[in-house]
């Protein structure tokens, strides 16, 4: 499904949206569901991009799908199964409820992936936190990604610890041109209002 592309983007679009109360991907904003604007920023980066949720959910948005294959496990398991079906070397993973990175930015991250070919993973530590839902993985991130699985063992960074990581931190991306606020995810009914808002503002 993914191709021999060098770079491919998966999109995890599948999560639970409890805070939300409903399917983040599908909110509107600026007259564009989230995952319209995810696909939009990820074809900009690779024309291998790939959806990583219900397929009954998001067929009708024109892009290939993949399912997880350890269910309601969270993001680890959207990861596990993108590099599954995957056939590059290097696969962006890009949550739907981050509208605000951009195109530019995931190159950037390409190109340390590309510097560090030891890593399994390129990873931003910016904004409060370790952004493994904005990051590049090497498709034998995989394997660890499935013995965490099925230990019950869910969290992203907790899997992180186990492999080589290149950690973009936020002084670097600062000074390549980068605002880490970019990371703020929507979680909540108020969040996405406070985004949207903002947005009208600057426009106006």
């Amino acid at each position: 499904m993914a191709g021999v592309n060098p770079v491919s983007v998966f999109i995890l679009a599948g999560g639970r949206s409890t805070r939300m109360g409903s399917d983040k991907a599908l909110l509107q904003l600026e007259g564009k569901t989230l995952l319209e604007h995810a696909l939009a920023t990820a074809q900009q980066v690779s024309d291998n991009v790939i959806v990583v949720g219900a397929r009954e959910r998001y067929s009708d948005f024109g892009a290939d799908i993949v399912e997880d294959e350890f269910q309601q496990c969270g993001p680890l398991a959207g990861i596990h199964s993108a590099l599954g079906v995957s056939g590059s070397e290097l696969n962006i993973v890009l949550s739907v409820d981050t509208p605000m990175v951009t195109a530019e930015f995931l190159k950037y991250l390409v190109q340390r992936a590309t510097a560090k070919p030891d890593a399994l993973a390129t990873v931003p530590d910016a904004d409060g936190g370790i952004q493994g839902t904005c990051a590049v993985y090497r498709r034998p991130f995989r394997a660890v990604a499935e013995q965490q699985l099925k230990r019950g063992r869910y969290k992203v960074t907790d899997t992180l610890a186990l492999v080589r990581v290149e950690y973009v931190e936020e002084n670097e991306m600062r000074a390549a041109g980068f605002d880490p606020a970019m990371f703020a995810n929507l979680n909540t009914p108020e969040e996405f209002s406070q985004l949207a808002r903002t947005k009208e503002t600057k426009q106006g």
